[in-house]
């Protein structure tokens, strides 16, 4: 059963039918975003035992060289695989825009579990090798239109994003849809067998914990949330939406809010 209810989480860690209960909670991120504030707020309130981060520990050494040792990082970019490398320059171009770094939400959550002394779990797949192997199935139209895409996506505006972002936002069943149609091997791979990969380990870790936090990019949070369900794991959500449009209590003066969805 599917329920919303709007929570302060100013009181959050008082209410015990969360401490009570063993719950994954999935939080929706936007790779390209400042979340970090907000991340933070819920993590303060919830008190997990464990941190799960959208991230394989080689992504995560590669963020790492980028904000301690730039030329190096770049140096090392040279041997990705190159739809890696434009995806990836696409998002800092656009990360960029918004005074953050690519992946900025994810170290967020990695140095709170560190500071903490909380375990962290990298949930996601091996990068380098999805790629390589999305590259090596897919068909050569879709590479076409792949590479086009990303050539364009290097000149898109801040506008342009945060139009896209409310489309998706309102429309995602629709948007899924769209990418299938376009790029059907990039929504297999990066899509629906990433969001396999991930749900198994949070029912792994589920095993292990009862009170686990996931950040995830919120585009996988509808497949995983799904596999969840089925597995009849107890979850919750928040998305990104509910992210951008929280505030620092001392901004407006009033408690900090979030929507959180949960199964029971």
């Amino acid at each position: 059963m599917t329920k919303t209810r709007r929570v302060s989480t100013h009181t959050l860690k008082n209410r015990s039918v969360f401490a009570a209960t063993t719950m994954i909670t999935l939080i929706g991120t936007g790779h390209v975003f400042d979340l970090s504030a907000a991340i933070l707020t819920i993590f303060d309130q919830k008190e997990p035992e464990i941190i799960g981060v959208e991230l394989d520990p080689q992504r995560y050494q590669a963020i790492l060289l980028r904000n301690t040792d730039p030329t190096t990082y770049n140096a090392a970019k040279k041997n990705l695989p190159f739809i890696y490398r434009m995806l990836a320059q696409f998002q800092e171009s656009m990360a960029e825009q918004y005074g953050v770094n690519a992946g900025d939400e994810m170290l967020t959550a990695i140095h709170y579990a560190q500071s903490h002394q909380l375990p962290v779990a990298f949930i996601d797949s091996n990068a380098q090798q999805l790629f390589t192997t999305m590259w090596k199935t897919m068909p050569y139209l879709e590479k076409l239109k792949l590479l086009l895409s990303g050539l364009a996506g290097l000149f898109v505006s801040k506008k342009r994003v945060e139009k896209e972002l409310k489309n998706y936002q309102q429309n995602f069943d629709t948007y899924l849809q769209e990418i299938a149609e376009k790029y059907p091997t990039i929504k297999k791979t990066l899509i629906d067998d990433r969001n396999k990969h991930m749900a198994q380990r949070l029912v792994d870790l589920h095993g292990h914990h009862q009170k686990i936090i996931a950040c995830v990019g919120d585009g996988h949070v509808p497949g995983i949330s799904k596999i969840l369900e089925e597995k009849q794991v107890p979850f919750e959500t928040i998305r990104l939406q509910q992210l951008q449009s929280w505030k620092h209590p001392e901004q407006d003066g009033t408690s900090a809010h979030f929507s959180i969805t949960y199964q029971q």
